[in-house]
């Protein structure tokens, strides 16, 4: 079997960024060349801000989708008391108004923008979805610059790209939320991403982990993406490390080591119960899985026929993809500028299976 080859593209030296290229405005507007040229196309704009209070909100809006290829929005918001609620809502085309200069995207009466007329050297993004009763009125003020690993960019082969980009690696929430009866003025840290796909990642992705902490001095967000065999299992491992106000690596060179694997019977298939990153010299982070905040068998969403006990037994003989979004204790140790940290805290951390 010919293996295909997969390029993510660093800057250098190796596999690094020896210096970031600045995130200009339009690399967070949308993409309509990436449309055209591909019928697996997918782009989103991802939002998630952990609050003061102890809720946790999670919002996306879609130019297209990546089961439907249609636009959508969804909000799901993580309860202090354990509960999630959720909206999920498709949206014709001719509902998605986007900007291809900057983020400003809209989606029924749903909006995300960024604005930058203050002057301040840093802009603030602004996410507005009220979908069935939910209201997620947010506002990010970045603290840190945007982000993205290299070019912002893997290629598989002639088969596509993802671009994954971080306007917002870290920002101070604000806003409100709405559910229920319950309207509650918040605040906290967040966080916004910009995710554009021309591949078919079904076929291509093995599984993949991605998460972020948010300790006092540091920012660190990372992903660990591994092919299918077809691709040789290559590994892309975008890892950006940040001090209080600046990014101060940008690296593919890390390793992750996963625990002792648990089952876990919603989702229908394992997961490490604990996971360690290291760059080797300049950092090591262990994270201790505490509790599965939420979880999925990502066979249920694709034919009901699946779920017969018989076909599924047959199937999960070959796959089992699920999705997993952890809460874990962190223990982060950073070597910088001649001196050592250590930061302990907890975090929100995910991982996706595809077979």
């Amino acid at each position: 079997m010919s293996v295909e080859k997969v390029i993510d593209h660093w800057l250098g030296p190796g596999e690094k960024d020896g210096e970031s290229i600045p995130l200009s405005l339009q690399e967070n507007g949308i993409h309509p060349k990436a449309r055209s040229e591909s019928r697996f196309y997918g782009e989103w704009w991802y939002f998630d801000a952990r609050l003061e209070d102890g809720h946790v909100i999670v919002g996306f809006l879609q130019a297209s989708e990546l089961m439907s290829r249609r636009p959508g929005v969804e909000l799901h918001i993580y309860c202090p008391d354990g509960n999630k609620l959720s909206v999920v809502k498709k949206y014709p085309l001719s509902e998605l108004k986007a900007s291809e200069d900057k983020c400003d995207v809209r989606v029924g009466d749903n909006r995300c923008y960024v604005d930058c007329s203050d002057g301040k050297s840093l802009p603030r993004h602004y996410l507005f979805i009220e979908e069935e009763g939910f209201l997620a009125d947010l506002v990010f003020e970045s603290v840190l610059p945007g982000w993205k690993p290299g070019k912002g960019l893997t290629e598989y082969g002639n088969r596509g790209y993802f671009s994954w980009i971080v306007p917002v690696p870290r920002a101070k929430v604000t806003g409100k939320i709405r559910y229920g009866d319950n309207e509650i003025s918040t605040r906290g840290i967040g966080y916004h991403d910009h995710n554009v796909v021309t591949a078919d990642m079904r076929r291509i992705l093995s599984h993949w982990y991605w998460g972020r902490i948010f300790a006092t001095d540091f920012t660190l967000l990372y992903a660990y993406v591994v092919t299918s065999k077809k691709f040789g299992c290559h590994v892309s491992k975008p890892l950006m490390l940040a001090f209080r106000d600046r990014v101060v690596l940008s690296t593919g060179e890390m390793r992750l080591k996963e625990g002792e694997l648990l089952f876990d019977k919603k989702a229908n298939r394992t997961y490490p119960s604990w996971l360690e990153v290291e760059v080797p010299g300049r950092l090591f982070l262990s994270l201790k899985v505490m509790r599965i905040v939420d979880c999925n068998d990502l066979l249920s969403g694709i034919n009901p026929i699946i779920m017969n006990p018989a076909v599924r037994w047959l199937v999960n003989r070959f796959v089992r993809p699920g999705w997993f979004r952890f809460e874990s204790e962190y223990n982060l140790r950073v070597f910088h500028e001649g001196r050592n940290y250590e930061e302990k805290g907890t975090t929100l951390h995910e991982m996706v299976a595809l077979k």
